[in-house]
């Protein structure tokens, strides 16, 4: 009997929603997608609770139109620049007899990593341990078995602002949706276009979505940093759209059909017609004049992504260079333009890891988060023993948030 998992990815200009089923052979396959245009978010946070309840709305209900199932559950995705990082460490006594390190003893020093002081309005969303010391011994990642009577621990802590957090929440809610869990976006799209070997020599993933961009830097097989820019694609969309004096749609037409980014990629600088606006005549312009409205805003993006690896202090340990995803990394021209301005090899992240179901409707820079969302519910639940069922009645995680702040 096969279990079913539902990502959902809320972005800043479309909904995504793929529904996955795993096999009792653990193989994953994809049997409905969805997707939807999305007016209700800026930045990645929700602006309009109506316009984004409607997206999802309607990318659900193409899922479930494909896949045959009702969808009442999500696992969904959380981005923004309202997210921040930062490293903690937590320190415990292990205690049973034998002084062997169970996986409740890591689970307690999980725990004790939150104590930290957080800011009223902000939420841990993510505790990901980086490194575990037993007795003074480090580079440990998984202590579970070893001997030991102290055992420290050094966490990757993400967290998000409470407002933003809670309106996703109430947006799932009127959409009739339980969710189940949130997932940090480039960490999600790290498991569908990473391999193990990238982790584990040095790799930057950044996604280039609508609204941000997001980073995630892993060496030693585990993510360093992470960071959330709040320039990406909408604002090459809206370059283009401002310097034209067209209508925003013709502006996205140009850039997904004939946009370039890095003009030496430019090989047939054939004319573009574009229709006129009111009545008025058609102009038509080179590919070569939209790249050079396009390679600025893309050149900014980049550098800033630049400063950020900088900031993370592992600029000299990322020799499987960058991989470039999401929308904006489909723009002709990116991964050259990105390798000039990082001065690393660059490629473009394919999402991979499912195994039959509709695997070519999702194997697109634009699905990197989608797919991340189902390979890390999957994954993470496998190991906790089973596997999340999305179809329950568990209690809605939105009214606990509601209770929490109660008793607060």
């Amino acid at each position: 009997m096969s279990e079913i998992i539902v990502g959902l990815d809320i972005g800043t200009t479309k909904v995504s929603v793929i529904v996955a089923s795993i096999e009792e052979s653990e193989q994953i396959n994809v049997i409905g997608v969805g997707t939807s245009p999305n007016e209700g978010m800026s930045r990645g946070t929700v602006t309009h609770i109506d316009k984004t309840v409607a997206s999802i709305q309607k990318a659900v209900e193409s899922a479930e139109s494909q896949s045959g199932m009702k969808i009442r559950g999500v696992v969904a995705g959380i981005a923004g620049d309202h997210i921040q990082s930062f490293q903690s460490r937590g320190v415990i006594a292990i205690n049973n007899p034998e002084n062997e390190i169970t996986r409740k003893d890591v689970e307690r020093l999980i725990q004790d990593t939150k104590r930290v002081a957080l800011p009223s309005d902000r939420r841990i969303i993510h505790v990901i341990p980086q490194e575990f010391i037993v007795d003074g011994q480090d580079n440990i990642y998984d202590p579970v078995g070893m001997s030991g009577v102290r055992m420290e621990a050094i966490v990757h802590i993400v967290t998000g602002s409470i407002t933003a957090t809670q309106n996703i929440y109430r947006c799932l809610e009127r959409a009739g949706l339980e969710a189940h869990d949130l997932v940090l976006e480039p960490l999600a799209s790290s498991y569908s276009v990473l391999s193990d070997d990238e982790k584990e020599v040095g790799v930057v993933l950044v996604d280039i979505g609508g609204g941000t961009t997001d980073i995630a830097i892993f060496e030693d097989r585990t993510i360093r940093h992470t960071a959330v820019i709040a320039i990406a694609g909408k604002k090459v969309t809206e370059d283009i759209r401002k310097v034209l004096g067209i209508k925003n749609a013709d502006a996205e037409h140009l850039k997904r059909n004939y946009g370039y980014a890095y003009l030496p990629e430019i090989t047939d600088d054939s004319p573009i017609n574009l229709p006129g606006i009111g009545g008025r005549n058609p102009m038509e312009i080179s590919k070569s004049l939209l790249c050079q409205i396009i390679q600025p805003r893309m050149e900014e993006i980049l550098e800033i992504v630049g400063l950020e690896i900088k900031r993370s202090g592992y600029s000299r340990h990322l020799h499987s260079g960058v991989v470039l995803t999401g929308g904006g990394s489909l723009i002709k021209g990116t991964a050259a333009l990105a390798s000039d301005v990082l001065g690393m090899p660059v490629k473009v992240g394919i999402p991979k890891g499912f195994q039959a179901g509709l695997t070519q409707e999702v194997e697109n820079p634009i699905h990197a988060t989608g797919v991340g969302i189902i390979l890390y519910a999957a994954e993470n639940s496998m190991g906790r023993g089973h596997v999340i069922k999305l179809n329950g009645n568990g209690k809605n995680v939105f009214r606990r948030l509601i209770n929490w702040f109660n008793e607060l």
